[in-house]
């Protein structure tokens, strides 16, 4: 993931990814950031090219698949990375990598 330049952009990926099962919408970021939701959704346009639902997705992908690379089970993996069930998990993870969680987990696995 590319780091952001801003640091209020940086203390909102920070607040994000620290804790990525815990949802954090663009209002409550920006007032933990003391910038304004406008200038936030402008920052990850600007330096991310995506907008901040995009940007969070992306991070709970890449979170994911470190987490699945190291053993983790898909279940666990979901809850971990903030999704509601682990079939919504799933969707996303096969939608964004081109397979599914448990094969990527097969695949990542020293043997």
């Amino acid at each position: 993931m590319p780091a952001a330049r801003d640091p209020r952009l940086a203390h909102a990926c920070r607040l994000v990814t620290d804790d990525l099962s815990t949802p954090c919408s663009l209002t409550w970021l920006a007032h933990a950031t003391g910038t304004s939701q406008r200038t936030l959704a402008r920052l990850f346009r600007a330096e991310f090219g995506t907008t901040y639902p995009q940007w969070r997705t992306a991070a709970r992908v890449f979170q994911a698949m470190i987490e699945l690379a190291q053993g983790v089970n898909v279940t666990e993996t979901a809850r971990r990375c903030g999704w509601a069930t682990p079939s919504a998990f799933i969707d996303t993870f096969t939608r964004a990598l081109g397979q599914t969680p448990g094969a990527y987990r097969a695949t990542a696995l020293p043997r």
